[in-house]
């Protein structure tokens, strides 16, 4: 078996995956050349201070690539270090926020959730063709809401970045709708039952004043009706036949005399009238054939009146009745789409071609409407509704409009690019400028600095040469972490910050854990070397407990959380992860290194005042 420096014989009780499990023990780790590790703990003092240099070349190289500016200003003639910007979130960096909210009505309940997600890619794909720098696109489904997060880093002028996601277009295909409007609800039944008595009272109240002695009923027009089209000509309609008025109002002019007011309000489907008969003649009607076989031209009565109209809620006015209906066949399958011209006439039009599901739906959409129009909308706006002369089954289509060639090429691009599978409304936006992203960086790096002074204050109050060697550690410790978080880019926030000065206090956690048991066995008489070993045998168990279940907790952020606390997670686990090795590998190994028969005279400098 072999013998360390020190004389004792190496039965592995150092090593820290030697544990029991259950009733089983896992044999300690022999320094063989199957096992580095277990060598490299037992190597000579002189190998292992080669070693502790490696780390510290291996740290100082990581401090190097978190911050070159030093090293490149007093470089000389030695090569430049690359350097490489951190990855910065909207609120350190400055940015654009934006949250959308889909509109999922003509969604099927369980196609929404990946509507939304073909959302987000499309708007993805969208934001990155804008050359936008990181783009995070989330999405958040919060009872009926399904919404759409969007942090645009670098972009402050908010309408500059709305802009850039409202132009995505929404491009559909409709039919021509054959479905009655829906049937009213109780509460709209309601509504409309209580407009017709408001319209009915307000009528009533007018003719009160109509019927006033000396009352104006041109004046009253022109300040109680609700038509437009006639208000300002004190309510006159001009001459009119029977036949073009609803029949209420026809009827009821008809029944009165010149200059008479109806005694009460006429009800129709408009509302409710107050009306005036101000003249009434025979006008030419059609042309009668007469049993001689000659023609006579007839004559129909034409009268002349005046109305005041208070107009109540229809039907329609509540449901309207849709002209077109969706045929289910959008942009979201479009496979790409190129500018056209017009062979004949060299219009500039924009081609559409559809994926195999988009074919397959054109097809149908077109066989069942052969001789009706099909419509084509762009963002709810009707670009044509060409009649459907025959089948096609090629998957095709033709988009004609008045467009320049600039602005087809724009909305090539943008359907090429991903038109949106469903509508989306802007809910909210803020932006967070460059200095108050620059301010909060500059405090976040502070309390760092503060932090990691202070726990390295406390280190040497405590642990005194331990505490030098654990701060130390924990510089290496910090240039490693920061440098993997700029190798893999990680999205710097201020909760992400907060999760790295986090870690930096769990890493020294592991060193007092290690360094308390080395002071109970110093003080129990062991030796430097015994008791060094023995120090991290029995914390290492401590260690990897509450590590792991904090890199479970992270897991659980991580999967579950919304952006800042992934960024809070991420950060986190990755210097619990770094911190395990510093405290293990880094601080064992500077212990080890520097450790000699000196200190066994100089035990106040592990903070041990006497042996028991």
């Amino acid at each position: 078996m072999p013998t360390d420096p020190g004389g004792r014989q190496g039965d592995g009780r150092d090593d820290p995956c030697a544990s029991r499990f259950g009733s089983g023990t896992i044999p300690p780790v022999m320094a063989t050349p199957s096992n580095p590790l277990g060598m490299l703990f037992r190597a000579p003092a002189a190998r292992l201070r080669w070693v502790a240099l490696l780390l510290l070349v291996v740290g100082a190289l990581a401090g190097l690539f978190v911050d070159p500016s030093v090293w490149n200003r007093i470089r000389g003639p030695l090569p430049e270090f690359p350097t490489k910007a951190f990855r910065l979130g909207l609120d350190l960096q400055g940015g654009s926020h934006l949250v959308y909210e889909a509109d999922m009505q003509s969604v099927p309940e369980a196609d929404r959730r990946e509507q939304l997600n073909g959302l987000r890619e499309v708007i993805e794909r969208r934001v990155n063709a804008f050359g936008v720098s990181e783009p995070l696109v989330q999405t958040a489904i919060v009872g009926d809401k399904y919404r759409l997060i969007v942090d645009l880093a670098g972009i402050l002028d908010v309408n500059e970045a709305i802009r850039q996601i409202g132009e995505t277009p929404l491009l559909e295909f409709k039919e021509v709708s054959t479905e009655p409007a829906r049937p009213l609800t109780a509460e709209e039944k309601k509504q409309l039952a209580d407009s017709d008595a408001e319209a009915k009272k307000k009528a009533q109240d007018a003719l009160k004043r109509v019927r006033e002695p000396g009352a104006d009923f041109a004046a009253l027009a022109k300040e109680l009706s609700d038509d437009p089209g006639s208000k300002d000509n004190g309510g006159d309609l001009d001459w009119f036949t029977a036949g073009t008025t609803v029949p209420e109002f026809e009827t009821a002019v008809a029944a009165l005399k010149v200059d008479e007011i109806s005694k009460t309000p006429v009800a129709t489907a408009f509302g409710y009238h107050i009306i005036k008969k101000t003249g009434e003649r025979e006008a030419a009607g059609p042309e009668l054939e007469l049993s001689d076989g000659t023609t006579a031209t007839s004559t129909v009565p034409e009268y002349r009146a005046s109305h005041i109209l208070f107009k109540k809620l229809a039907e329609t006015d509540i449901v309207p009745p849709e002209q077109w209906k969706n045929s289910g066949l959008t942009g979201a399958h479009l496979r790409r789409a190129n500018v056209l011209f017009d062979q004949q006439t060299g219009v500039v039009q924009i081609g559409l071609q559809f994926n195999d599901e988009g074919t397959k739906l054109f097809g149908e959409i077109t066989k069942r409407n052969v001789g009706k129009p099909v419509a084509i909308f762009l963002d709810g706006v009707l670009l044509s509704d060409p009649v459907v002369q025959q089948e096609i089954l090629v998957g095709e289509a033709v988009i004609t409009g008045r467009y320049t060639i600039p602005e087809a090429k724009q909305m090539v691009r943008n359907l090429n690019a991903g038109a949106l599978p469903v509508p989306i409304t802007l809910v909210n936006q803020q932006t967070v400028g460059a200095s108050l992203g620059a301010e909060s960086l500059a405090k976040s790096l502070m309390a760092g600095l503060l932090g990691f002074a202070v726990v390295a204050l406390f280190m040497f109050v405590i642990y005194r040469f331990l505490g030098v060697v654990a701060t130390v550690a924990l510089v290496v410790y910090a240039a490693l972490t920061l440098a993997v978080f700029k190798m893999i880019g990680v999205t710097l926030t201020l909760a992400g910050i907060a999760g790295f000065i986090l870690s930096l206090g769990m890493a020294v956690d592991a060193n007092i854990l290690i360094f308390e048991r080395m002071k109970e066995e110093l003080r129990s008489g062991k030796a430097i070397r015994d008791a060094m070993d023995e120090g991290f045998r029995r914390a290492w168990l401590s260690i990897r407990d509450s590590n792991a279940s904090s890199l479970i907790t992270c897991a659980i952020l991580a999967w579950l959380g919304t952006s800042l606390v992934k960024g809070f997670a991420v950060t986190l686990a990755i210097g619990i992860l770094v911190s395990m090795f510093t405290a293990i590998i880094v601080t064992r190994t500077f212990l080890r290194a520097l450790a000699g028969r000196w200190m066994e005279k100089h035990l106040w400098i592990f903070g041990v005042a006497k042996r028991s």
